[in-house]
């Protein structure tokens, strides 16, 4: 048996400033890497694709992998860059002699030209082997249009947020494939939609309404006749036609009974559409709440500055929060992370130990927003500096080498505020142990997330207090200009 196996991933924030280059696909994983490199780099992690490994590796498949290519959410890719990772995939197929073919896909990539760039790489592929079973994993932040689901096998999607359970989503897409293969199965499809463009800080798993909606799929994939079932709540910062929740269930050659399923995961998505709206905090409150919480040695005090989450397409260089904490004198406390090249570099040629006035962030524009970041003027003493490589922990993201570019650590009294070089949501405990910080030693951790820091941090808070600072991945929508997606929609008119 021999498999084709690929990783194209983007999460695409229509309001993004942030630039989106073909080497942002591959800061993991160099795009000439060989066979023996790629194998190397995603056996045993967990991702989609090193579930498609371990399930193929399992069997004693034999794999090509076409392509690796993840980019942190940003700005809609340009079509050259997408054209060519495509073909690295297409020609492949082109080729012939695979079996079957498994794609690592986000579901929410869009391009210069297009909203739904993964429907199109599959209708593309479709035109070169009408035939071939096609297993795809989608992020449960995907935007999924039709072509996604007619052109797939069977599709699969995470049950967590913060997504922790992506290896799984790939070793159940890789073993319904394998089913398929032997003639056990023959999958089948259903989706749809609801009008509903649910708040990113209000979809995560750890609070109802999405545990209930991910906890039935669960229990639905239980039954002999769900091969699949995912409710995807669906990526808002995106202003496209098919933005939002969808739920997509694959049975066994049983059309009708994935059709009532379907229906009733996007009923019961419906029904709960007021608790997927998030009501922020003006930024001074949520601070002064956070000060005024007593010391206690247990666990540190989060704060989430979470209009500006590189991992939804932030800048990560606004400054509101850490201008805030500043001005409140937060103290025993770890900023991560402000994005300033420059500023690194400057504290790399001043030296570690010395004494630096630095303008931090505030150095990328936000044209869709109408406003922009002021840079912030600190003096602080130049504590560490690395070269920003380390290994996720886990368990989102276990095992993946993560790449900060040159980093270094600033201490402004009793505050250190991280600085990075290339954009990187803080999920991972590692974000802090590389740099030298334990977050149990803090009083005060304030962090560029909204809901996958729970991944690493989430057993550590002793409480969370949301900081409504500024960015391109505000829960106001408001602030951004929606003119593509279809009306009406919920809460966007009222419904």
């Amino acid at each position: 048996m021999r498999l084709l196996l690929a990783q194209f991933k983007h999460e695409t924030n229509t309001f993004s400033p942030v630039p989106t280059p073909m080497e942002r696909f591959y800061r993991a994983v160099p795009a000439d890497a060989d066979q023996a490199s790629l194998l190397a780099a995603y056996r045993g992690t967990g991702l989609a694709l090193g579930g498609f490994i371990d399930v193929a590796e399992r069997v004693g498949a034999e794999v090509v992998i076409a392509t690796a290519a993840e980019a942190q959410p940003s700005r809609p890719t340009d079509d050259a860059t997408y054209e060519r990772i495509s073909q690295a995939i297409l020609s492949r197929v082109a080729r012939g002699g695979f079996d079957a073919v498994l794609l690592d896909l986000h579901g929410a990539m869009v391009t210069e030209s297009l909203e739904d760039a993964e429907g199109t790489l599959l209708r593309r592929l479709r035109e070169i082997d009408p035939d071939i079973p096609v297993g795809v994993t989608l992020d449960m932040h995907a935007n999924v249009y039709d072509d996604m689901v007619r052109h797939a096998t069977v599709i699969t999607g995470y049950h967590t947020y913060p997504h922790v359970d992506i290896h799984a989503a790939g070793v159940r897409a890789a073993e319904l494939i394998l089913r398929t293969l032997s003639g056990a199965i023959r999958p089948v499809m259903q989706w749809g939609q609801a009008p509903m463009l649910p708040h990113v800080m209000r979809q995560g798993t750890h609070a109802e309404p999405n545990r209930s909606l991910q906890a039935r799929c669960q229990a639905l994939e239980a039954r002999a006749e769900v091969l699949a079932a995912s409710v995807f709540v669906g990526f808002p910062h995106a202003d496209i036609s098919q933005a939002g929740l969808s739920a997509v269930v694959c049975t066994d050659a049983a059309p009708e009974v994935a059709r009532q399923h379907c229906e009733a995961l996007l009923a019961q998505a419906w029904q709960a559409r007021e608790g997927f709206v998030f009501h922020p905090t003006p930024l001074a409150e949520a601070v002064a709440r956070a000060k005024a919480c007593p010391v206690d040695p247990s666990g540190p005090v989060v704060l989430l500055d979470h209009c500006d989450n590189s991992a939804s397409g932030g800048s990560m260089d606004t400054t509101e929060v850490l201008s805030e904490v500043l001005r409140q004198g937060l103290d025993e406390a770890v900023f991560y992370a402000i994005w300033d090249p420059q500023a690194v570099q400057q504290a790399l040629a001043a030296g570690i130990g010395s004494e630096i006035t630095l303008s931090l962030g505030g150095k990328t524009a936000m044209p869709a927003l109408r406003r922009d970041s002021p840079p912030l003027s600190v003096t602080g003493r130049v504590k560490l500096a690395f070269d920003g490589r380390f290994r996720n922990r886990g368990p989102m993201y276990q095992g993946v080498q993560t790449r900060l570019g040159p980093t270094v650590v600033l201490a402004v009294g009793g505050l250190e505020i991280v600085l990075i070089s290339e954009h990187q949501e803080p999920f991972d405990l590692n974000c802090l142990s590389s740099v030298g910080v334990d977050p149990l030693q803090k009083r005060f951790v304030i962090l560029k997330s909204r809901v996958h820091w729970r991944a690493g941090f989430g057993d550590l808070a002793r409480e969370v207090i949301e900081c409504d600072g500024l960015g391109v991945t505000t829960s106001d929508y408001g602030a951004l200009q929606f003119k593509r997606v279809r009306r009406p929609i919920y809460p966007l008119d009222p419904m």
